[in-house]
């Protein structure tokens, strides 16, 4: 039986992330509260627990989770060679609404689906998101909602399509952005070195899905790395994530 705390409230803060911790480490699935919309989370390194998130939306393998991770520092761990314009990136925006889609880590044993050898990470700015992610390490998190079906921007509308899917509900209250996260493919960012040992970056940022950060605000930190419309091909994605107008939204 699902259920739902409120953590406005000390004793249900305390008791709802004691057990939503123990629901994560037993593969089963939670909702928590992060700065753009709620999340349905599983523990990232169990394969059964993903299953079982996909499932609970509706999803299959080709639609795989981001994940969420508690600090910066983390990505370096998760994924494969990360270029200097993603740890700008991650200075200026995390905390918050960026999603970055990299090379994975060849070396992690986990299934996400069919990631394409990649993964999508974000640092959530919410205190409740963090303080569950330093206790549980990262995780498989994606919107609170039935596939197809808008985002859950509340607790109540997260439990309304999930319902006894997800062994614990955290209850914050309304999400502060309700719109879900920007997600950037990285994956094209080649960086090397010239003759004269001088650095050399070429390959282009393709927006994946433009969420609660702007492309504007991207673009003051990304410059010309970021692709503009005429450069970028509808068959280009190295990744399986979701795209640019759909409802079906990654968190």
């Amino acid at each position: 039986m699902e259920r739902l705390f409120d953590c406005s409230v000390d004793t249900d803060l305390l008791t709802g992330m004691r057990l939503a911790k123990i629901a994560l480490q037993r593969e089963q699935l939670v909702v928590l509260p992060t700065d753009t919309v709620y999340g349905i989370a599983a523990d990232a390194f169990s394969a059964a627990a993903v299953a079982n998130l996909l499932a609970a939306k509706g999803r299959d393998r080709q639609s795989p989770p981001p994940v969420l991770i508690s600090k910066a520092a983390t990505m370096a761990a998760l994924a494969e060679s990360v270029p200097a314009v993603a740890n700008k990136l991650a200075q200026a925006f995390w905390p918050g609404a960026l999603t970055m889609i990299l090379r994975a880590q060849a070396s992690l044993h986990w299934d996400l689906g069919e990631t394409k050898g990649t993964v999508a990470l974000r640092v959530p700015d919410h205190k409740i998101a963090i303080a569950l992610l330093e206790e549980t390490g990262p995780l498989a998190v994606s919107s609170a909602n039935l596939t197809g079906q808008p985002a859950a921007t509340n607790c109540q509308g997260a439990a309304d399509y999930l319902g006894k899917s997800v062994e614990v509900y955290l209850d914050a209250g309304d999400s502060p952005k309700g719109e879900s996260s920007t997600i950037l493919d990285l994956t094209g960012i080649q960086e090397s070195l010239d003759t004269d040992g001088n650095p050399v970056v070429t390959g282009k940022i393709r927006l994946v899905r433009l969420g609660a950060l702007s492309l504007e605000q991207i673009a003051l930190v990304a410059g010309d790395l970021l692709a503009g419309p005429d450069e970028v091909s509808a068959n280009n994605s190295a990744t399986n994530y979701p795209v640019a107008g759909t409802d079906e939204a990654a968190n």
